[in-house]
């Protein structure tokens, strides 16, 4: 599950540098879809495994990824607007 969560940390920061987004509802809009690239893989995992990637025990820690995710959104906004700074 921790790799899912580092899937979708990654896809989200490539998707920011890509796009270029700026202000928090840019990066939501973002992140969402960093979200979605890892949750598209681990349906199909499930769908050629035939089985579940998440159980009880992992949900749980999953769950707590997501909000430490969300937490760092602002952070990541932040560095965002530090190294357009830098750049000028």
């Amino acid at each position: 599950m921790l790799v899912l969560n580092m899937l979708a940390e990654a896809a989200t920061a490539e998707l920011t540098n890509i796009h270029n987004s700026n202000g928090l509802e840019e990066n939501k809009k973002v992140a969402k879809r960093g979200g979605t690239i890892a949750g598209n893989t681990r349906k199909e995992i499930e769908a050629d495994t035939g089985r579940s990637v998440i159980t009880t025990k992992n949900a749980v820690d999953f769950s707590k990824l997501i909000e430490d995710v969300v937490k760092d959104i602002p952070d990541i906004v932040k560095n965002c607007k530090d190294k357009e700074k830098s750049k000028e």
